[in-house]
């Protein structure tokens, strides 16, 4: 799931920076061509992601039951709009491979990013709608994926600019801002949720002021349950994942963009690309 989530939100975050840079001029001498070829990348991260998600399941098989529940599921929600992307970004690469940078091929980009957003708001909403865990039931939760999926959007198209000897100067302003923005929210959200913990009887109820004692546990051995959401990792531990993700997914990337060591190149670039899924990896964990 967490591979999922990374690489998925990865190839989406890309597609969407790919569109906009198309309206914005923010590759201004990236040819057709090199506009399918980024996208196609990007679709084969979200492939990757979508397939992975069916592994944790089960009975893989019944994974066609995760569409009949459109109207009160964030995940059938996630499923059905991701299947409904895959036509839309095709027909826009299509449309820009054979007509190029054309009025059609901007609207068809502008609507397979807003769609891209949607999917990764239905993801971010399956964790953020479970009001048992506190520390997910935020709207902090769903603009944190987002931005994560634009953050790594952004460094692996500034990484694919390098490589093909592109100005990389617009998309890294905007990659600068992006990873302001995501390390400021995800600071924020840490702040928010206090020191590291995991989830009690008490947090799951919403009984603060009073011991709540479970008297039947309902069982005589572990469960998937109690070994999935009852999960305790010890809190210095918590601590020192929470810097390691800082520390690479917006510190490393931010001085590497910004030229802090150096000229951003390719290989600055790579590593800044890689540095950040790595920290969004730990940061997901």
């Amino acid at each position: 799931v967490i591979f999922f989530t990374v690489t998925a939100g990865a190839g989406y975050g890309l597609l969407i920076l790919l569109a906009f840079a198309r309206v914005a001029g923010l590759a201004p001498d990236i040819s057709p061509d090199q506009v399918v070829g980024t996208g196609v990348l990007g679709l084969v991260l979200v492939t990757a992601g979508l397939l992975s998600s069916t592994l944790h399941l089960a009975n893989p098989k019944n994974a066609w039951r995760s569409f009949t529940r459109f109207r009160t599921s964030w995940l059938s929600r996630e499923a059905v709009f991701a299947v409904a992307f895959y036509p839309l970004a095709l027909v826009w690469l299509f449309v820009e491979w054979w007509f190029g940078n054309t009025l059609g091929s901007v609207v068809l980009g502008l609507a397979t990013a807003t769609l891209a957003v949607v999917v990764v708001v239905c993801t971010a909403m399956i964790y953020a709608s479970l009001k048992t865990i506190r520390q997910w039931n935020t709207a902090l939760t769903p603009v944190n994926y987002v931005l994560l999926a634009l953050l790594l959007g952004a460094l692996i198209f500034l990484a694919i600019l390098a490589w093909l000897d592109l100005d990389t100067s617009r998309l890294g302003a905007v990659a600068l801002v992006v990873l302001a923005a995501a390390a400021l929210v995800k600071l924020v959200y840490f702040h928010w949720i206090g020191q590291p913990a995991g989830p009690t009887i008490n947090t799951a109820l919403g009984f603060t002021r009073a011991t709540v004692r479970l008297l039947d546990v309902g069982h005589a051995s572990d469960t998937f349950h109690t070994r999935e959401f009852g999960f305790q990792v010890a809190r210095a531990k918590l601590i020192w994942l929470r810097a390691i993700s800082l520390s690479l997914a917006f510190a490393l990337p931010l001085a590497l963009v910004a030229g802090l060591f150096g000229e951003p190149g390719l290989v600055h670039l790579g590593l800044a690309a890689v540095s950040a899924y790595a920290g969004v990896f730990v940061e997901r964990w």
